[in-house]
């Protein structure tokens, strides 16, 4: 069991490793958007942008809803927001050190 949870930890993780993505995971915290809203809003043709909205989905990261023909995309578990902020509030720690530590130095 052990094993295959630390699988699917590793595939939710390849979310993670694309700014475009973590991009559309922030635009996408305050409520569901359409495919070409979201599109706008990274700067992305749609082409592109449905590789990584359905290499989300399939990580259980987006849900996605239609109407007509358009598709919606939103947060699957709001639980990841608090994920992705806490590792932003880690990464904005890291740079507040390095400055200081360049400041350090130039002392």
């Amino acid at each position: 069991m052990d094993g295959q949870i630390y699988q699917y930890h590793a595939e939710m993780c390849q979310v993670f490793s694309h700014p475009k993505r973590l991009e559309a995971i922030n635009v996408l915290r305050d409520g569901e958007m359409s495919v070409t809203e979201l599109a706008q809003k990274l700067e992305l043709t749609i082409g592109n942008l449905s590789q990584h909205l359905s290499m989300m989905k399939e990580r259980h990261i987006l849900l996605t809803r239609k109407e007509g023909n358009m598709v919606y995309y939103r947060i699957l578990n709001p639980k990841l927001i608090r994920c992705f902020d806490m590792m932003r509030e880690m990464l904005f720690d890291q740079i507040k050190q390095d400055a200081a530590l360049i400041e350090a130095r130039a002392r």
